[in-house]
């Protein structure tokens, strides 16, 4: 017996490829590069934060989550090289970059 769960993730994968205009192996290049990307943001924040002085608490939080901010597109813009889908990434980060209100 299926699951309901089972459909669910096929058509987000089908709306994310027709949103983005993209083929299913683009796709996939792109998802392993968010993925491998934000695992590189997360890790390399960690290491900038073991050079801080700031021991645990609500400080260390908030300046965690600041770096990761900040290295995540340098991050995802670095492995996108790698896959090929640099093109696609520059015009994401363009795209968000407008909608914070950091690009006209």
């Amino acid at each position: 017996m299926q699951s309901p769960d089972q459909h669910l993730v096929p058509c987000m994968l089908d709306k994310l490829q027709k949103k983005w205009k993209v083929t299913g192996i683009q796709l996939i290049l792109i998802l392993c590069t968010f993925a491998i990307g934000g695992s590189l943001c997360g890790y390399a924040a960690r290491k900038i934060m073991v050079l801080l002085p700031i021991e645990g608490g609500v400080l260390r939080g908030v300046l965690y989550i600041l770096i990761v901010t900040l290295l995540w597109p340098f991050s995802v813009m670095l492995i996108s090289v790698f896959f090929g889908q640099y093109k696609f990434f520059k015009g994401y980060l363009g795209r968000v970059a407008k909608r914070m209100g950091l690009k006209k």
